[in-house]
């Protein structure tokens, strides 16, 4: 390497060197590049007094118009000492910005195939659109030898826009089958391809050329600045290209990708997103393996919640690709380079930063803090995966109940970003697969009970599930016993009370039981039996429809009519004595005090009721169907009760019977009055 000593004279004076900058004439077009030498002796030099002493320094000259500066110089192994700084300015603006340095690491030739084209440079400072620089070396240490051929570049990114088009993401691949279900392809993280952001192909004159599966990811930051707006992101990865091209003399941009400070992510070295691209970013560990640099300066300024989103996503896509854990270690071999020599076995985390493998402060203090929960976040399984609804399906206890399409719908914390898929499984086999930006699928169950199991699929590899049990039920519920209708206790008048009974059961267990016709009511599963009144001398219906937790209904309808017998209608034998008033059935009922006396009605029907008054001196009937005794009906009550039903019975059948009623009384409560009989045909 060859190096120039400045004159001695004046490194003896001035601890900085000055940086000979020459103006262009304004009446040529902005081109893609402007570069100006440095000239350490003999190009108009002059001290000017600062308060921090005296530095060499030379006029601030007018540019076309550029938006990214950086300085290089001959030899790419030589090391530039001292600080280079810049200061610009901006377009519509007349005043010139403060000094800023350029960060300089150490060198690195890992970026072109033809060596007589590579030069050593600073890292670019993106300073937005502007028609003005000044430069300088400062020198604390006093007389430096610096490398040959320094100059300043000066890149107009938006020299080469004429190729730009509409900015589109990457296009997935096309899916796959496995056992007839077709399997998304791997997710690949959604970018501005270089399409996109408008990369000038015609600067990148070598064929990409690629390499093993990636082993280890290398994380980067441009060092151009923060100061920018996501709106310049794409002219800033215009710039970076068009400077380590045309300024370093690289083959293509070294990056694999670049990430901006609101997450967007940008396709870097051609080849192919989904292929593993050889780049020139890590010198010494470009082999199996891939880097995102992420736009701006990271020394003190952590990267934000959306970059370090897509920094995780890219490493765990890369990564995960070849089933490497992004939370492990790996052992790589130096290539060589300034802090591991050629063929070094070195241990690094599968997710690193550019300074564990060079001597750099790239990626900067900041993000270098931040690469654990980046890591976290590119190897963690999938969380808080959960079957948020099964739409087609009613829970009951721990299962779902269906007829037998079901839509499950589950929900999880990670990020769509950090996912590849989600698979379907039913009772261990593969059912359906689903994009991981998708939360929904649809199945159609055989009849019994399944295990539905949701995979989510982490970029990663990793994996995490949940299941559900889910019964496909298709039979409606049974009636094991018939719905049927028969007399209770109550007042008989223009209508007589009744009671509705059932019984119903279901492997996915009765939801509801809904009463419709002449009582009407909507009852929960576990209900039996339903009170109301039907109109005496009126055929009236009734329907019970039971219907099970997967949906499913049976119905029963039947109807009866109530029929009032009153006392005149029953043979009577003893001493019975006729009572009136309004309150008895019809107006009239018979009283009688001795047990010697009965009444005796024959009818034909399937439920059958006593009617008889009801009083605090009122005796009990004892009551014979068919000729054999049923037991008593105590007629005693602290209040009077007309045309009350007292006792009743009831049958599977209709048939014909006959009630006999015998009076018994006490000294007390001495006689019983008797209205009739109601019974249902």
């Amino acid at each position: 390497m060859r190096r120039n000593r400045f004159v001695a004279a004046i490194a003896a004076a001035t601890p900085a060197v000055a940086l000979a900058i020459v103006a262009l004439s304004s009446s040529t077009p902005d081109p893609l590049l402007q570069t100006f030498p440095l000239a350490p002796a003999g190009a108009g030099l002059r001290l000017v007094a600062e308060t921090r002493g005296e530095v060499a320094e030379l006029p601030e000259r007018a540019t076309k118009r550029f938006s990214l500066v950086g300085v290089t110089w001959d030899d790419p192994k030589a090391a530039a000492d001292g600080t280079i700084q810049v200061r610009t300015r901006p377009a519509g603006d007349r005043a010139w910005t403060p000094w800023r340095a350029l960060e300089t690491d150490a060198p690195d030739a890992s970026g072109g195939v033809d060596g007589a084209r590579v030069r050593g440079a600073s890292d670019p400072l993106w300073v937005g659109p502007s028609y003005g620089v000044q430069a300088r070396v400062v020198d604390a240490d006093g007389a430096r030898e610096l490398p040959t051929g320094l100059r300043v570049d000066l890149i107009n990114p938006e020299a080469a826009t004429s190729a730009r088009q509409e900015m589109v993401p990457v296009a997935d691949r096309q899916p796959r089958r496995i056992n007839g279900v077709e399997i998304p392809a791997r997710a690949t993280p959604r970018m501005l391809t270089r399409t996109g952001w408008g990369a000038d192909e015609k600067i990148v004159t070598e064929a990409p050329t690629y390499t093993g599966p990636v082993e280890v990811f290398f994380v980067h930051h441009t060092a151009t600045g923060n100061d920018y707006s996501c709106a310049s992101s794409t002219s800033i990865v215009r710039g970076i290209e068009a400077y380590q091209v045309k300024s370093k003399g690289w083959n293509d941009i070294g990056y694999n990708f670049l990430v901006d400070k609101c997450g967007t992510i940008f396709e870097g070295r051609r080849g192919g997103v989904d292929r593993n691209v050889l780049g020139a970013h890590t010198l010494g560990f470009n082999t199996n393996a891939s880097a995102v640099a992420v736009i701006g300066d990271y020394r003190s300024a952590p990267i934000s919640a959306a970059a370090r989103l897509s920094v995780a996503q890219l490493a765990a896509y890369k990564l995960g690709a070849a089933g490497n854990a992004p939370a492990e270690q790996v052992a790589v071999t130096s290539g060589g380079g300034a802090k591991f020599a050629v063929g070094k076995r070195v241990i690094l985390n599968r997710i690193s930063g550019h300074r564990d493998a060079g001597v750099t402060e790239c990626p900067g203090d900041a993000l270098y803090a931040q690469l654990p929960a980046i890591r976290e976040l590119a190897g963690g399984a999938p969380t808080g995966l959960r079957v948020a609804k099964v739409t087609g399906a009613v829970p009951w206890g721990a299962t779902y109940f269906t007829r037998g399409a079901v839509t499950p719908l589950w929900a999880l914390t990670t990020p769509t970003q950090l996912l590849n898929r989600f698979d379907v499984y039913v009772d261990g086999a593969l059912a359906l697969s689903r994009a991981g930006g998708t939360r929904v699928g649809s199945l159609q169950l055989s009849p019994g009970l399944h295990h539905v199991a949701v995979q989510a699929v982490h970029l990663s590899g990793r994996t995490t599930t949940v299941t559900a049990k889910v019964y496909a039920d298709v039979a409606p519920p049974a009636f094991t016993t018939l719905p049927a209708v028969s007399l209770t206790a109550g007042t008989v008048g223009s209508t007589a009370p009744i009671r509705l009974d059932w019984s119903a059961t279901d492997p996915s267990g009765v939801r509801s039981v809904v009463v419709s016709g002449t009582s009407e009511a909507s009852l929960d599963g576990d209900a039996r039996s339903l009170t109301g009144t039907a109109r005496v001398g009126a055929r009236d219906e009734w329907t019970v429809a039971a219907t099970d937790h997967a949906g499913n209904r049976r119905t029963a309808s039947f109807s009866r009519t109530p029929v009032v017998l009153q006392e005149s209608a029953a043979m009577p034998t003893g001493s019975w004595r006729a009572v009136t008033g309004s309150g008895h059935l019809g107006g009239a009922a018979a009283l009688a005090a001795s047990a010697a006396s009965a009444l005796s009605w024959t009818f034909t029907g399937q439920s059958v009721g006593l009617v008889a008054a009801m009083s605090r001196t009122a005796g009990r009937v004892k009551v014979y169907i068919d000729n054999e005794f049923q037991g008593y009906a105590d007629l005693r009550s602290t209040s009077a009760q007309y045309r009350r039903v007292v006792f009743t019975k009831s049958w599977p059948d209709t048939a014909e019977h006959t009630v006999k009623v015998l009076p018994e009384g006490t000294a007390a409560r001495p006689a019983v009055t008797v209205d009739g009989l109601v019974y249902l045909r």
